[in-house]
């Protein structure tokens, strides 16, 4: 779908003469033509029985915020998608459609209910399924940003497995159908080939709703997908794949990726698997930021798929992160912001919601502070036409094979995007070396120095507290944490013990 008439910017600058007004009638002719998304409906507030079921839980009270949480009901029919040809590394793939299949899906709401705060950016997030249920990874790591904001975010169940799946593995049946049968007794799931038009449908019903709207009074005038971890490999192929054929979305935050795409197609249709490295298409019309962590370049094994920056591409790698951490799991789903939650000082933590047990205390590092301002910066850039800098140093590896992190002597990571936690380190932060159960390699690790390291880097509390002040403002001002956030990590530092 071509974008709104006021947002069309030709290299980056908003339309001003009325005599391009018969280029631009082409232009937006041309470009509708290529958009195509099955009409659907949608049907709610869902109300009963119940409440609407996501994880992981929280006791926000989005009331306070200025915020509501609905549920609705989209369902519609579903396109799966073939190609031809095989799929190249270089990821612009020529997908047609093939079969249909009707659905009906959820989505999940939480937006302002003053229209004066909305800011006209929906975030729109393939919600994950990794652990066999629907989760909000991005929710949970940006929420703070996106009240604080006024942006709108919509959760989509998009897989078979977060709907109608028969348990992931942890062993657990929590799919809607099972956790709620009664609630969720008319949703049906064709299947993860029609995964994508499906995630298209959702945004042009919010987009431009037929009957309700999803948004209530809300106008949007941006919407911009997201998606951690399977997501991320899913939003890849809409990418490369479907997006030049919908055009629905005015941008993409790809997070925590591996090196290649998900299916295409799959069981029971033809599977049409992804090449290894999938790039991202450089000849996409609409920006897209990568952000990666330690954990997804080694252990993952993203590093075959780095691609220098271009004109819509960008790719942001963080020192000291994992793929998941300890804000992600334990201390984000309550954090009632309004910046985010310095999680450096906070006790180790080994067992999340004591069902997984790691060998060790999980990563503690400062994801969610480069997350939230990955998001901010792709919606200006969605918002403006230009990047504004959001291009960033790559994180410091020996190519190998095998590929390998480069360390200083404290065994924190060299190069990439640097962050207070990382450059006045009070621990080692790593992507890498847990073992236990479940997930936990993909849950780095975190490393105290000892007390005697610590008071010869800090003899006096007021010295690191500088240090962090001085490097928070750095990290500001290149762009990968926010102004907001930083009276946060130094009033953390300050209620610290480190240098007394």
């Amino acid at each position: 779908m071509a974008k709104r008439w006021s947002e069309w910017q030709p290299g980056g600058a908003r339309v001003r003469s009325v005599g391009m007004l018969a280029a631009l009638a082409a232009f937006f002719f041309a470009a509708s033509a290529q958009g195509v998304v099955a009409t659907q409906t949608v049907t709610g507030p869902i109300t009963s029985p119940g409440s609407a079921f996501l994880t992981p839980p929280t006791s926000l009270d989005l009331a306070s915020f200025g915020y509501v949480e609905e549920e609705f009901f989209v369902a519609g029919t579903a396109t799966s998608y073939t190609s031809a040809s095989p799929l190249g590394t270089d990821g612009r793939w020529t997908a047609t459609p093939a079969d249909t299949a009707d659905y009906v899906t959820r989505i999940l709401v939480r937006r302002p209910t003053n229209p004066k705060k909305f800011n006209g950016s929906v975030v729109v997030e393939w919600l994950n399924v990794s652990g066999g249920l629907d989760a909000a990874p991005d929710w949970t790591f940006v929420h703070t940003m996106l009240l604080r904001d006024g942006f709108a975010w919509v959760g989509v169940s998009a897989q078979l497995v977060g709907v109608s799946g028969s348990g992931g593995p942890l062993g657990l049946n929590l799919s809607l159908k099972a956790v709620n049968p009664v609630r969720y007794s008319p949703l049906v799931h064709p299947g993860d080939s029609f995964s994508y038009d499906m995630f298209s449908q959702v945004a042009q019903a919010i987009r431009q709703p037929s009957g309700v709207a999803p948004l209530g009074p809300l106008r949007p005038r941006r919407i911009l997908a997201t998606g951690e971890s399977q997501s991320a490999f899913r939003l890849v192929t809409y990418v490369d794949a479907v997006h030049p054929i919908a055009r629905v979305y005015d941008g993409f935050l790809v997070h925590s990726r591996g090196a290649s795409g998900a299916p295409l197609s799959e069981s029971p249709q033809a599977t049409i698997t992804t090449p290894t490295p999938s790039l991202i298409r450089t000849d996409i019309d609409v920006p897209v930021l990568t952000l990666e962590t330690e954990t997804d370049l080694i252990t993952l094994g993203f590093f075959p798929a780095r691609q220098p920056d271009d004109r819509h591409v960008r790719l942001w790698e963080i020192a000291g992160t994992a793929h998941d951490d300890v804000y992600g799991l334990a201390a984000g789903p309550d954090d009632p912001g309004p910046a985010a939650l310095d999680t450096t000082y906070l006790p180790p933590v080994t067992s999340i919601f004591g069902v997984i047990t790691c060998s060790g205390p999980i990563n503690a590092g400062p994801q969610h502070y480069v997350t939230s301002a990955a998001l901010w910066r792709l919606n200006r850039w969605a918002r403006t036409g230009r990047a504004h800098g959001a291009s960033a140093p790559r994180l410091d590896i020996d190519p190998g094979p095998p590929a390998a992190l480069r360390h200083d002597p404290f065994g924190n990571v060299l190069g990439g995007i640097r962050t207070p936690q990382v450059d006045v380190p009070i621990a080692t932060l790593s992507g890498l070396g847990q073992s236990g159960g479940g997930f936990c390699a993909l849950f780095g690790t975190t490393t105290p120095f000892d007390a005697a390291t610590l008071a010869t880097l800090y003899p006096r509390h007021t010295g690191y507290v500088a240090a962090i002040a001085d490097a928070a403002r750095k990290a500001v001002h290149a762009g990968v944490v926010l102004k907001a956030d930083r009276p946060a990590i130094i009033q953390a530092a300050m209620g610290s013990t480190i240098g007394q």
